[in-house]
């Protein structure tokens, strides 16, 4: 199982990006869907989870209202739309497959800097 995030960069404060995760050599729609991150000094955290289907959606406080995550089971893909970015969303970001075993990406980084 592979797992390929896109969609990083370096951004202002306020402003947006959508991070892509594609998946590979798995059945995409079992998988439970996790984006999370790690900043500069910080332990890894979750930012957002997605069911299977798409319709149990969960994310951390500090996201709320500012990230949307969102999956297309046709496209073995999952996303993450950040909007409203603030220093402090600055972190590498991971994608993570669960379904019986599971699997992390290699992680894209995003910086949020004036």
């Amino acid at each position: 199982v592979q797992l390929a995030e896109s969609g990083g960069g370096l951004v202002q404060p306020g402003g947006s990006l959508r991070l892509s995760c594609a998946v590979s050599g798995a059945t995409f729609s079992r998988y439970y869907m996790s984006w999370y991150r790690q900043g500069p000094g910080k332990e890894r955290e979750l930012v957002a989870g997605i069911g299977s289907t798409g319709g149990i959606t969960n994310s951390a406080d500090s996201v709320k209202g500012r990230f949307t995550i969102s999956r297309d089971n046709a496209k073995n893909t999952v996303y993450l739309q950040m909007n409203s970015l603030k220093p402090e969303d600055t972190a590498v970001y991971y994608c993570y497959a669960s379904y019986l075993r599971a699997y992390w990406g290699q992680g894209t980084q995003v910086t949020v800097s004036s």
